[in-house]
């Protein structure tokens, strides 16, 4: 008899619980149910679907595959010829087909996408967003950055009008045709360069104006993601300042824009996501906005792609605890079952707050999104909090899914699971648009420029933390005062934003037991560098069975 024919009964009498797979991962999440409570019941049953299918063996095996065969560049024919390529797994292209017949690409500019949801499409697309992370972020990169660029390109009506369309359709096409020859295009970013990072203002890469609108662009990037996007989204000097540029890949004929391929880089994780360094010289790009607005017009995309880091990383926690719960409740040791020993649930139970928290911020964050236009609440809150829920939701991640494969134990830390794939993800997603200490930067930027902004977010956290709303606020504030005189103290502030803020949304959703806990032992507690510190006070089985019920 081969292993392949084993059934489930013969592993559990090895002490072995099935594989976190088959339960559906919209269902069994409490909390993103309640979070999508108010969306119309159509939209709803295409997340149960979505919740069914990212958990199945067959998308699970596609992920893997994605990962495990990983991009390949060709740079030159078999003429020595320059080609410029990059091949992908079947997998990605399945993947990628997928999502994008979702519309996580386009679903937020498309007033057709969910008709019935009319002015909720950033929650609606948060949703299937945090839900598709938990099978696999790589592909989501090019998808993220598709979505956004559309806020770039509207400051150039001219392209927004050629190009839109193309990214609105939901038709994956992964030819190797000039973009509108095809029936749906993805956009990539090029803005790293070796000598400046995060400085973007110390790029080289410079742009000579060739006509109305269009320029011949020079220079070298250092990471330039997803290189088999059909354009790129680019930073560059002109002689009036830095411009922002769409780039496409290949000219209107067929032939090369100049982009050439020198390698691409060997990540530590978002392994099925291709990304290049490249050079090009007389290479053609259409301005975005005036030609000294380059960083002005490409914030407006970078603030969408920090909603997305936040939510896939919330995502990605979700699963790998969700995974690590599944096989603690069906391991024994020492005569109970390893959820059922009183470490390792108050392990779990403080995990299980983190992820509620980040999961109820990000949502959060994304309504802002969608109100922002008609309330001034919502507007101060979306400024306020996109750099402070990018902060800590990616954050938190490493560490978190490194205890959740502790949790698991040996079994955790092999390929075969999710789980390690999850954990070699993290990272990315507090790297990618903006560390840590660029994040802290950006809110004493907005502290710097427009305080009201902070108060009217403060007003919001108090009236929805209650009792411990003044304190809390008093807090805050005393970590502004403190960031005036001293910038070395910004990751205070925000830290302590974004913990304010998880708990003021879970008790907004009417998670009393478990915004209490959280907001006693983080707000309130001492410092924390491992989880398992609840106290006896709070009834760790109550809060892992109430956010991970058993399956039924």
């Amino acid at each position: 008899m081969t292993q392949s024919t084993r059934n489930d009964d013969t592993f559990a009498e090895l002490n072995q619980p099935s594989l976190w797979s088959g339960i559906n991962a919209y269902r069994s999440d409490p909390l993103i149910v309640d979070l999508t409570s108010t969306l119309p019941r159509s939209t709803r049953e295409d997340l149960e679907q979505l919740g069914r299918y990212v958990t199945s063996h067959e998308a699970q095996e596609l992920a893997r595959m994605a990962n495990q065969g990983t991009p390949q560049l060709r740079t030159h024919g078999p003429r020595g010829e320059r080609l410029d390529v990059v091949e992908f797994h079947p997998a990605w292209h399945a993947l990628m087909r997928r999502s994008m017949s979702a519309g996580l690409h386009s679903s937020i500019w498309d007033a057709q996408a969910d008709p019935d949801a009319k002015g909720q499409s950033h929650k609606v697309r948060a949703a299937r967003f945090y839900l598709t992370a938990q099978l696999e972020c790589g592909h989501l990169c090019p998808l993220t950055m598709t979505s956004a660029s559309v806020a770039a390109m509207m400051a150039s009506p001219a392209v927004q009008k050629d190009w839109a369309p193309k990214v609105l359709s939901r038709k994956y096409d992964s030819s190797n045709k000039p973009a509108m020859q095809k029936s749906a295009v993805t956009i990539g970013m090029g803005m790293t360069e070796k000598q400046g990072g995060t400085d973007v203002r110390a790029n080289r890469t410079t742009a000579d104006k060739v006509s109305d609108g269009i320029y011949r662009l020079s220079g070298h990037k250092w990471f330039m993601s997803a290189p088999m996007s059909d354009a790129f989204i680019m930073l560059a000097q002109t002689k009036d300042g830095m411009g922002c540029f769409l780039v496409p890949r290949l000219l209107e004929d067929g032939s090369a824009n100049g982009l050439q391929f020198q390698r691409l880089k060997d990540k530590l994780g978002n392994r099925s996501n291709a990304s290049s360094e490249v050079e090009f010289s007389d290479t053609f790009g259409f301005l975005l906005g005036a030609p000294d607005g380059g960083i002005r017009t490409i914030l407006d995309m970078v603030t969408l792609t920090r909603l997305d880091c936040a939510l896939a990383s919330a995502g990605i926690m979700r699963a790998s605890l969700a995974e690590a719960v599944h096989h603690t409740r069906g391991r024994s040791v020492f005569g109970k079952t390893l959820v059922q020993q009183p470490i390792m649930t108050r392990v779990l139970a403080d995990m299980a707050l983190d992820v509620a928290a980040a999961t109820a911020l990000a949502f959060r964050l994304a309504e802002s999104f969608d109100k922002a236009s008609s309330s001034s609440e919502d507007a101060a809150y979306a400024r306020v909090m996109t750099p402070v829920a990018k902060y800590w939701c990616c954050k938190i991640a490493p560490a978190l899914i490194y205890e959740a494969m502790e949790c698991i134990g040996g079994s955790g830390y092999i390929e075969e699971r999710p789980i390690a794939r999850h954990y070699r993800e993290a990272p990315v997603n507090a790297i990618w648009e903006g560390s840590g200490n660029v994040m802290a930067l950006d809110v004493l930027r907005v502290l710097n420029r427009g305080r009201d902004l902070f108060e009217t977010v403060f007003a919001g956290l108090a009236r929805d933390l209650g009792p411990a709303g003044k304190k809390t606020i008093d807090v805050l504030r005393a970590a502004m005062a403190l960031c005036e005189q001293d910038e070395g103290a910004a990751r205070l502030l925000i830290e302590q934003m974004a913990l304010a803020a998880g708990a003021a949304e879970l008790y907004r959703l009417g998670a009393g037991k478990i915004a209490d806990a959280f907001i006693e032992t983080r707000l309130a507690g001492g410092w924390r560098s491992t989880y398992g510190m609840l106290d006896a006070r709070f009834d760790a089985s109550y809060i892992v069975d109430l956010l991970y019920p058993p399956a039924t």
